[in-house]
């Protein structure tokens, strides 16, 4: 059973024989670091009025800054992200009745574009802050977080699906309540994958940065200071060397953030690998070490679990009760019978609203006009999926294989996953005009440069949770080639590879909105397909066409997840069982 809270044996406080030197060398780290975050906090709730210029500046020397603005917006709603997570996979493992609602929904909240999550929040929130930024600071961290939390609420929703039925039995053994079993045995089974969806979550906020912190209410503008508004002030401009400041910043923010929150993560979650053995090199982490040989550290994280720990006894295991009667049963059933009604019933009249919707506002012509651009994009992103599954999954393995590799490349993979794709239209345009090169074809790359990586990252997961004596024991009896990759490692990874590809499709699906419509300057390239109409129709400000582009993107989105991806989830789990 795994441990997720070990405190320490009970004795006298470390804190008694005083500080040694790693307490003294981690200490400014960590007053830099309190000293950073209470600094950003005051300046997110300084007073503001609607209409208010906020001058983005281009000197490279407010940099630093913009920076730290953008991070803790982005770390604010990593946490909102992972509450979400926790409170959705464990109500959908737990009851089916919510996992009919709620699985569809996150189906339909994840092909939302983000600009339609920020047209419907910016209002309320200005509103709850009146005269203050906190509201529009809220606003961009929640536009923030629609890019994070649907892939780690999928990830832990999967993993917590495919536990291994032993696994299952010991918790059924031990009398485990649900509360314990969440932390105690779901929770540190799912850890190494959400880690590595927590960072490709991180990079998926920088992808969709502009649009968060660059907010367009009442005709009026709102830029808050960070890297988002820089880059989009920089595209305005047409300012190349701009643009590469905000690159290296970005670099610069995702190696600081991955040496000083998720490598020493990822080296404290290697003791939830599910193996008896112990594999060829674990993750490590100069940061964690540090902290093990500090005395302060180690005090303070002890107190932490200890307290943790206790909480494991607020909900404990009910008296065993008697054996359901067959009229309880039958109620039961009576019960589930008049949920799924309920479900049919208001699904029908969701589609009575839209053909009403349909037939009043916009028309029939129109209405198949959308769905054919929804077709062309369907095929864009499956058609790059697949190529992008070619390519990453082999490479993806390899790496997860492999921990010291694995450890090399993640701040690269990260600020890949992260680069805005829009820093690329530049290059794109130029290559595109200057070659006399098909838009609805070359422009379609764009779609997946930025959610490609949940393929990557995802089967790098899963790679690593590859049992060491699984592996050995394909090698000893001699398992090569095309036979070991279809023994061992494809139905190792394939539980991880669904959830990757789910979210890559569904992120492709929103970036289509920033990669069919492509400007720079004056210059406009425009690709047929539905997320080229939405945006149009966002610059005319026709609400009821937009509405309308959206509907169809869900409905696209929801019947691919149906009918194709939930029967692979389908197979994932038989397949871990």
């Amino acid at each position: 059973m795994f441990e997720l809270f070990t405190p320490r044996r009970a004795g006298q406080s470390v804190l008694a024989a005083g500080p040694n030197r790693w307490d003294w060398i981690l200490l400014p780290l960590v007053l830099a670091v309190i000293a950073g975050l209470a600094f950003g906090a005051m300046q997110m709730s300084r007073p503001f009025i609607v209409g208010e210029a906020t001058p983005i500046s281009l000197d490279p020397e407010y940099l630093p800054y913009y920076l730290l603005r953008t991070m803790l917006r982005m770390f604010t709603a990593l946490a909102c992200s992972l509450l979400f997570s926790f409170a959705f996979a464990a109500i959908a493992v737990k009851y089916r009745a919510a996992e009919k609602i709620m699985v569809p929904m996150l189906d339909i909240l994840q092909s939302v574009p983000i600009l339609g999550f920020q047209a419907i929040a910016i209002a309320p929130f200005i509103l709850l802050f009146p005269g203050n930024l906190l509201g529009v600071e809220c606003a961009a961290i929640f536009a923030i977080f629609t890019s994070q939390a649907w892939n780690m609420a999928f990830s832990l929703y999967q993993s917590m699906r495919t536990v291994p039925p032993e696994l299952s039995e010991a918790a059924r053994v031990f009398r485990l309540s649900g509360w314990q079993r969440f932390w105690r045995l779901e929770l540190p089974f799912a850890m190494p994958g959400l880690l590595w969806n927590m960072m490709m979550s991180m990079s998926g906020g920088w992808f969709f940065l502009v649009a968060a912190e660059a907010i367009s209410v009442g005709g009026q503008d709102i830029k808050l200071p960070g890297i988002g508004a820089y880059i989009a002030m920089a595209i305005e401009a047409e300012n190349g060397r701009a643009i590469a400041y905000a690159i290296g910043a970005m670099l610069f923010g995702i190696t600081l953030y991955d040496q000083l929150f998720f490598r020493p993560l990822l080296a404290w979650a290697d003791k939830f690998r599910f193996e008896e053995t112990q594999g060829d090199s674990a993750q490590r982490s100069w940061l964690l070490d540090w902290g093990r040989r500090s005395l302060w550290i180690r005090e303070l994280t002890g107190r932490f679990w200890r307290m943790m720990s206790s909480t494991l006894s607020w909900f404990s295991l009910r008296p065993v009760r008697a054996a359901p009667t067959a009229r309880s049963e039958t109620r039961i059933k009576s019960i589930a019978r008049a949920w799924d009604v309920a479900i049919i019933l208001l699904s029908l009249a969701a589609a009575y609203w839209l053909v009403t919707f349909v037939r009043s506002d916009v028309g029939w012509s129109e209405a198949a006009h959308v769905v054919g651009l929804g077709l062309i994009t369907l095929a864009r992103v499956m058609l790059l999926i697949a190529l992008a599954s070619l390519v990453w999954v082999p490479i993806a393995v390899w790496i997860g294989l492999r921990p010291q590799y694995s450890q090399r490349v993640q701040a690269l993979a990260q600020f890949l996953a992260a680069f805005p794709v829009n820093l690329m239209f530049p290059i794109v345009v130029f290559v595109l005009v200057t070659f006399k090169l098909n838009a609805n074809i070359w422009l379609s790359p764009l779609m997946v440069f930025g959610t490609q990586w949940y393929i990557l990252f995802n089967v790098v997961a899963g790679a690593s949770m590859i049992p060491n004596e699984l592996r050995l024991a394909s090698d000893n009896l001699g398992l090569k080639g095309w036979l070991k990759w279809k023994r061992v490692y494809l139905p190792g990874i394939f539980p991880a590879y669904v959830t990757g590809a789910i979210t890559a499709s569904g992120g492709s699906w929103n970036a289509s909105i920033v990669a069919e419509y492509v400007t720079w300057g004056k210059t406009t390239l425009i690709a047929d397909g539905l997320g080229s109409y939405i945006k149009q129709m966002t610059d005319a400000g026709d609400f009821h066409r937009i509405a309308l582009g959206i509907g169809v993107m869900c409905i696209f989105v929801m019947l691919l997840n149906r009918f194709f991806w939930r029967r692979l989830y389908s197979l994932a789990e038989d397949r871990s069982r």
